[in-house]
């Protein structure tokens, strides 16, 4: 098995990073936070990988954390749930946010994840609250309606989910509760 790949990124595509080992471009599939973490081809990056082995195909997948890792592997787990169906889940969503969202059994969360209908969120729910040490992980971010509504409103002026996320978690806590203010706070993180 790959489990770590260190090299220079030679190529970024939409789904994936070629980084360049030992004068070999190895193809690396990562999530969507990963791409928005590389600025560009040169830089160097440090990627813990899992190798999937198919008959016809070797597919490699690359994430910033082994906890990332490791959350795509139990992912992988779950029936019905393939590589791609995983990179979208951690593309759309941040560890904290599964996590809570599975902790407080909230399905409609996933939903927001491209390609996954509320059957097979309230499945991930279902197969992924005994699969994961949710008690270790102390307090998880928060996440309401009206985040859920901060989010839908600054995705539509053109923020990418990750990002709309990111400037949602910035959020402090003791903020107004009403939409319009969170989206006003929210809005500052990309000006910050």
């Amino acid at each position: 098995m790959i489990d770590q790949v260190i090299g220079q990124v030679a190529k970024v595509t939409d789904t994936a990073l070629v980084v360049m080992v030992g004068g070999v471009g190895l193809r690396v599939n990562v999530p969507k936070t990963v791409l928005d973490s590389v600025h560009g081809a040169g830089v160097t990056v440090t990627l813990y990988t899992h190798l999937i082995v198919r008959e016809d195909d070797l597919s490699l997948y690359g994430f910033m954390s082994e906890d990332e890792r490791s959350l795509f592997e139990t992912l992988l787990g779950v029936q019905g749930v393939g590589a791609r169906t995983a990179i979208s889940i951690l593309s759309t969503l941040s560890i904290d946010q599964l996590r809570s969202a599975i902790t407080r059994e909230e399905a409609s969360i996933l939903t927001r994840v491209p390609g996954i209908g509320k059957k097979t969120a309230e499945k991930l729910v279902f197969e992924l609250k005994s699969k994961l040490k949710l008690a270790s992980y102390g307090e998880l971010a928060a996440f309401n309606d009206s985040d859920s509504d901060v989010i839908a409103a600054l995705t539509s002026l053109g923020y990418s989910v990750v990002e709309a996320q990111a400037a949602v978690q910035s959020i402090p806590r003791d903020a107004p509760k009403d939409v319009e203010s969170r989206i006003m706070i929210a809005l500052q993180y990309f000006s910050a």
